[in-house]
């Protein structure tokens, strides 16, 4: 590939090693490569949630060999994908620990164990392959590296847009995880959760506290599910939103208080020396 030759050339110039060049590029999200890596990876983690979604639908046999077969190829990227992160790693042992990595490696997972399965199991424990398919709503989580610090939009936005990017996401993944969970427990008895829509709706109602009351958890574990839900959303979001506000009190702390003898403005940064405003000079710098 034409990309790889100039990253491999340009890294023979940079003095890095192999190892050094995998390890660069998986992390980089400011060169050609580096962009076109992150924006594949997402794309694919688009997809990979899109599978669980479209799984909780009546489809035709052939449409679910279809989506088997999709899923197979996007997690044989995801396995290509943790297997170079790992072999780039500068500390394995502390990467195989690190979040991001579990969160890959569970991403994995469940596909892999599905196909090594014999059919005749798919006959006998239809359960088990429930759970690891209600297992794939995690998948979603992998979306978190790419808000992380500066990595948001390959650097381009600041950090209080960051923040807000982190809180939209983590109210979102909140809301699709439980709702993932919750359509697990409840379809097989409840004739009103009949597929992701109708959970989705159900918990964002509930957390709302709109509570139509047109779809309610019949089983001990949906009202169970219900209840740790609502509780940890009550500590969650307000937890991110405080996050938000505390960031934005210590841009204001970094501001100093200065009067501008021009037009009266008095926000300054903490290195002005002249009004932003006007240009006016300020007292201090006289």
């Amino acid at each position: 590939m034409p990309g790889l030759k100039a990253a491999r050339q340009s890294n023979i110039k940079n003095g890095r090693s192999f190892r050094e060049t995998v390890q660069f590029y998986m992390i980089d999200f400011k060169t050609p490569l580096g962009r076109a890596i992150d924006i594949i990876i997402i794309a694919l983690n688009l997809i990979a949630v899109s599978i669980f979604v479209l799984h909780t639908y009546d489809l035709s046999s052939a449409q679910q060999e279809m989506l088997w077969r999709l899923e197979i190829a996007v997690v044989g990227v995801f396995i290509m994908e943790y297997a170079l992160r790992l072999y780039g790693a500068p500390d394995r042992g502390k990467h195989l620990k690190d979040a991001y990595s579990m969160i890959d490696l569970a991403a994995i997972l469940p596909t892999l164990i599905l196909m090594v399965l014999p059919a005749s199991f798919f006959v006998y424990d239809i359960r088990f392959i429930q759970i690891l398919r209600v297992l794939t709503v995690f998948r979603i989580f992998r979306f978190l590296r790419f808000v992380s610090k500066s990595h948001m939009l390959f650097g381009t936005i600041s950090q209080g847009k960051i923040n807000i990017a982190q809180l939209v996401l983590s109210i979102f993944i909140f809301f699709f995880v439980y709702s993932g969970i919750f359509y697990f427990v409840e379809s097989p008895l409840n004739p009103k959760v009949n597929n992701f829509g109708d959970a989705f709706y159900f918990i964002v109602v509930a957390i709302s506290t709109v509570g139509f009351g047109d779809i309610v958890p019949v089983t001990g574990v949906g009202k169970l599910v219900t209840v740790v839900m609502i509780i940890s959303g009550i500590i969650l979001i307000p937890f991110q939103a405080a996050r938000i506000f505390r960031a934005w009190m210590a841009s204001d702390r970094e501001r100093k208080v200065q009067i501008c003898p021009g037009c009266g403005l008095d926000r300054h940064d903490a290195d002005a020396r002249y009004c932003k405003a006007c240009g006016e000079a300020l007292p201090g710098d006289r």
